[in-house]
């Protein structure tokens, strides 16, 4: 039998090569395993740096220079580490940030509202440094107030812890009229959690303020919010409403001697302010101390 010229002869077939896996666009963001499986790059290599242990610069005037160019990096480790140059400069240099802190302050929002929690907690730490640093200068907060009330409100612990540190630090450091001012609407605020974190900043707030302060606010507006907060859903509201109780009291009746003078007049100022059933749960509160 003839042989059949190779020429002839069927193709061999040849395998379709297989498919690579896509690439993110963005390697900045994620990465491919060897599943396959996009994760994200791991976020242990971000060091959360304690305030006192922030190092001062060598040459802070050359380094302040590069600051702003350094936030806007889109590597977002660059951002975390420019963040805590930031803090460096609250720390030990604040005086060379004055020129820009309006633009620090949009900056830090921005990496605030970053769904990555390496960079927002970091950015939360750098509002703490911020607070401190330059305390009644912040008479306007930007979103930065309202921001930490809804990171204090969310479910990742370590950001939700750091948040709370830093309404702290607020409270500590800012005009309080001013922050009262601002507070006064989270504290009616749809969402439970956040009206709770709003009802311990408010409480802190008013613990620090001295008569003139609170009349200068009013004092029965204060009196009508911690009212409200009574019967709130969740407790951590209810105790911050009654500490602020004890904190209007305290100063409403500070130039009374007698404590039934005290109590008598506190009981005519709820009488008259509020409405019934909030009249007596205020009442109630101070005659059981």
């Amino acid at each position: 039998m003839a042989l059949r010229n190779i020429e002839n002869a069927l193709p061999i077939s040849q395998e379709r090569p297989k498919k690579l896996p896509k690439l993110s666009k963005n390697p900045e963001i994620c990465l491919n395993d060897e599943n396959n499986n996009i994760v994200p790059p791991p976020e242990s290599t971000i060091d959360y740096v304690a305030s006192e242990n922030l190092k001062p610069f060598p040459d802070p005037e050359s380094s302040v220079q590069r600051l702003l160019e350094e936030l806007a990096s889109k590597d977002w480790i660059k951002v975390c580490e420019s963040l805590n140059n930031t803090r460096r400069f609250a720390v030990h240099h604040s005086f060379l940030l004055l020129p820009i802190l309006e633009k620090l302050m949009v900056v830090m929002v921005k990496a605030m509202k970053n769904p990555r929690s390496a960079l927002c907690k970091t950015s939360i730490m750098a509002c703490s440094d911020i607070f401190i640093a330059f305390g009644e200068k912040l008479t306007l907060l930007k979103t930065m107030d309202d921001l930490l009330l809804m990171k204090a409100s969310q479910d990742k612990k370590f950001v939700c812890e750091e948040a709370d540190k830093a309404l702290n630090t607020m409270v500590n450091s800012v005009s309080r009229l001013s922050l009262l001012r601002k507070l006064k609407a989270y504290v009616r605020h749809s969402n439970p959690r956040v009206r709770a974190k709003a009802a311990v900043s408010t409480s802190n707030c008013v613990s620090k303020m001295e008569v003139n302060e609170m009349e200068e606010f009013g004092m029965v507006v204060i009196a009508q919010m911690a009212a409200d907060l009574l019967n709130d859903k969740l407790p951590e509201a209810r105790e911050a409403a009654r500490s602020m109780v004890n904190s209007v009291y305290e100063k409403f009746t500070w130039n009374e001697e007698e404590e039934g003078n005290k109590q008598e007049a506190w009981q005519r100022f709820c009488e008259k302010n509020l409405t019934g059933l909030n009249a007596q749960a205020m009442i109630k509160i101070v005659s059981s101390q």
